[in-house]
């Protein structure tokens, strides 16, 4: 069965053809990075008209690409949430247009559960098992009993990780996305040189990256000095420019300070709820260190740990395709008239 996915829940086009959950046929993908990034971070109003135009060519690429038509596909996926209510509208307001002209089942899918999936498409993963999901808003712990079915163990309380490492790079003047800057230059520093605090929240799976910027920020404020070389108001707000700063080391000690707190609290769940798996999704399962962190220490403590392949851990439209797959085996179909968008969709 193939299904078609798209998902454009923030600043990614993307549309995908996926065989029976698992084998990818087309996972076309188009990126807005260009468009925002002089903005320093996505500007709504700017995604969502790029999504418009961008949505057409992508869909017809994907179909191409996999060398199928409309009367092949079996059942449509879309994310619904959550993400920008302007950028998921196009989304949904598609895939309703193809559902109702060729009478395909419509599936509205959460992106999260989306990221949970995108490990099903290099391997073979059987509930139950936990999974970390990690990406630019989101930061959660979610128990899969089933396919589809969900508890949630923890999640965001504000700064997500991967919105952290985006304000931390605007600090540093790396721009944006501050992540994969901060994860290159992370590589050279020394992560002992300066110690930032570990948000661990205990008695809680809940994460918090907020204090963290700021404990960031407040070290850049206290390396400012004058014209005369004197410490300058750690209130007047003045940073002095990355130039002058051991960036390397600050890029580290953060870097080691957010995975610090996402390896401990993924392995604390795990062995909480006795289930020896980890799924690992999301964009900031892409950094090196994170990855290296969680294979080595799951492997100590006797647990599976599965982490997609880099060009499956940032937003695609495959992990839909193959989450929209299963819903349907499930017996999941909404109708292509009442399907919404839904900003803060929670995953049910």
């Amino acid at each position: 069965m193939l299904v078609l996915g798209i998902e454009t829940s923030c600043d990614e086009t993307a549309a995908a053809i996926v065989e029976d959950g698992r084998k990818i046929h087309s996972n076309i993908v188009a990126s807005q990075l260009r468009l925002h990034k002089k903005f320093g971070g996505v500007v709504p109003e700017l995604a969502s008209r790029a999504h418009l135009r961008a949505i057409p060519l992508i869909l017809k690429e994907a179909y191409q690409v996999a060398k199928a038509s409309p009367e092949d596909i079996g059942a449509i996926a879309v994310t619904n949430g959550p993400g920008l209510i302007g950028s998921l509208l196009v989304g949904v307001s598609t895939a309703k247009a193809l559902s109702y002209v060729h009478n395909l089942p419509l599936i509205g899918i959460n992106h999260l559960e989306g990221h949970i999936y995108s490990n099903f498409l290099t391997r073979v993963v059987h509930p139950p098992f936990l999974s970390l999901i990690v990406s630019g808003g989101h930061t959660s712990l979610v128990l899969v009993k089933d396919y589809g079915k969900y508890e949630l163990l923890g999640a965001t309380r504000d700064d997500a990780a991967g919105e952290a490492y985006d304000k931390v790079g605007k600090l540093l003047g790396l721009g944006y996305p501050g992540g994969p800057a901060i994860d290159r230059l992370a590589q050279k520093g020394d992560s002992r040189k300066i110690k930032f605090p570990r948000p661990y929240l205990p008695h809680s799976f809940d994460f918090s990256f907020s204090g963290l910027k700021t404990a960031v920020l407040y070290y850049l404020k206290r390396q400012a000095v004058d014209d005369k070389g004197g410490p300058l108001n750690r209130d007047s707000g003045s940073i002095p420019p990355p130039t002058s700063l051991p960036v390397t080391d600050i890029a580290a000690s953060f870097q080691a300070a957010v995975v610090d707190v996402l390896v401990k609290k993924s392995l604390k769940a795990v062995n909480k709820t006795k289930v020896k798996k980890l799924v690992v999704g999301g964009g900031v399962t892409a950094n090196t260190t994170l990855r290296r962190r969680l294979k080595e220490e799951a492997a100590e403590a006797g647990i599976r740990v599965y982490i997609p392949p880099r060009y499956l851990s940032t937003d695609n439209a495959a992990m839909i395709a193959s989450a929209g797959y299963y819903r349907f085996q499930q017996g999941c179909r909404s109708d292509s008239l009442t399907l919404n968008a839904v900003a803060d969709l929670k995953l049910s």
